[in-house]
């Protein structure tokens, strides 16, 4: 029985593997075929810009001289300073931008949008990683056991014992209520925040701005605290930190 099991179960990795593989190469053909027309207008679009500014301005600007200015421009942006209108208007390293940079950095989110320009400030977060990673670790652990005997154990027992619902029945049901009120409280929520207080987010950018902040990939194409209270980076710190993560791997978990 035990030589079966060993010939079996290769057979059976190779299967998730395979299975794996196709839906990788089927997220790959979803996004080409959704995303790659619109790069393309965008490039056309830009290219018709450039081209006509070029005409526009030719006595009084040369086409390398325009280079070297985007140049600097992306550079420039690639760092998170944004040649825009006033570019002190968004400081990226005042202390709520900080905290919001630091709690991205802890959470492994890394939107990407703010870097420390410094050598210093790259070897500090060097370090500052190497300790806080396993901090953050600890602590959501620590929370999540909390969490599993308050949210998940206790109110199914008192469903089971009080209401003489079967233990099954009485899990899937707190599993889903579980599932909406984390739904409501760490991205319905705080996407109508967001949707109220960002310059130009709708409802949907919000909503993805937060799925994409609480399972931490953190894309980076949208980036809270650009023209608007500069505070909102901080409860956005907050809010999408460890307790979204605890609470989440609670109901995932139970």
């Amino acid at each position: 029985m035990g030589g079966l099991q060993q010939h079996t179960w290769p057979w059976r990795y190779w299967l998730l593997l395979g299975a794996y593989g196709l839906f990788l190469l089927l997220g790959a053909a979803v996004f080409v075929g959704v995303e790659a027309p619109q790069e393309a207008g965008l490039r056309e679009a830009l290219r018709g810009a450039r081209a006509g500014f070029v005409r526009q301005h030719l006595g009084c600007l040369s086409e390398p001289g325009l280079e070297r200015l985007l140049e600097r421009v992306l550079d420039a942006d690639s760092y998170g300073v944004s040649a825009l209108g006033n570019v002190s208007d968004d400081e990226n390293w005042d202390f709520s931008s900080a905290l919001f940079f630091a709690a991205s950095v802890l959470t492994t989110t890394g939107y990407g949008h703010t870097v420390p320009l410094s050598d210093g400030g790259k070897v500090f977060c060097i370090f500052y990683t190497l300790l806080g990673l396993p901090a953050t670790l600890l602590l959501a652990t620590c929370l999540l056991q909390r969490l599993m005997g308050l949210l998940s154990r206790r109110p199914v027992q008192y469903l089971h014992t009080r209401w003489g619902i079967s233990p099954g029945h009485a899990a899937l049901g707190h599993a889903a209520t579980m599932g909406l009120s984390v739904l409501g409280l760490f991205i319905l929520l705080p996407a109508l925040c967001f949707w109220a207080l960002e310059n130009g987010w709708t409802f949907m950018e919000s909503v993805y701005f937060c799925f994409i902040s609480l399972s931490t990939i953190g894309l980076g194409d949208y980036v809270p605290g650009r023209g608007s209270p500069s505070s909102l980076k901080g409860c956005c710190a907050v809010l999408q930190g460890g307790g979204g993560d605890s609470v989440g791997g609670a109901v995932l978990q139970g």
